[in-house]
């Protein structure tokens, strides 16, 4: 009987943590940081949310998102701005950081604004990739074009 006491009480404090976090929404601010080798697109500018591709799933972040650590797969971030205007940048590989104060950073290997990619560069990185997978010969070269092979399937969607 104590046991289950214990326990609703914790279930009971959890109900209470939960309800008082409430639910993301557009009122509240979220700092936002987004830097690549080669350039910071984002310092802790306030934006409504951001879209990104992770290896655990694609998902959208909003304010008061919950606290989260993911790694970026290759693939377009979308970045929804304050004053309407929507921004997508194509992202290599990298990390997602969400902290508990609504900051959220990402860290890409490397990113470009997805209208500065050339389609037909894309398919041409493609195609040489799938050709370097078919190919090889050792585990460590399969691997490698496999991550060429994808890296280039994203580069080909985002162009789309």
């Amino acid at each position: 009987m104590a046991f289950l006491a214990r326990s609703t009480r914790s279930t009971l404090r959890g109900l209470s943590l939960a309800l008082r976090r409430g639910y993301a929404s557009d009122t509240n601010q979220m700092g936002f940081t987004f830097a690549a080798g080669n350039q910071v697109y984002y310092n802790n500018q306030h934006v409504r949310q951001v879209d990104v591709p992770s290896f655990s799933g694609a998902f959208g972040i909003l304010p008061n998102h919950v606290p989260t650590l993911a790694v970026l797969k290759p693939g377009v971030v979308t970045v929804f701005e304050e004053g309407g205007s929507t921004k997508r940048f194509f992202v290599s590989s990298g990390s997602v950081t969400i902290n508990d104060d609504s900051s959220v950073q990402i860290i890409a290997e490397e990113a470009v604004p997805v209208e500065q990619l050339d389609s037909n560069a894309a398919r041409e990185v493609l195609s040489r990739a799938q050709s370097e997978l078919s190919s090889a010969s050792t585990d460590e070269a399969k691997a490698e074009a496999a991550i060429a092979v994808e890296v280039g399937e994203a580069l080909v969607k985002a162009c789309e």
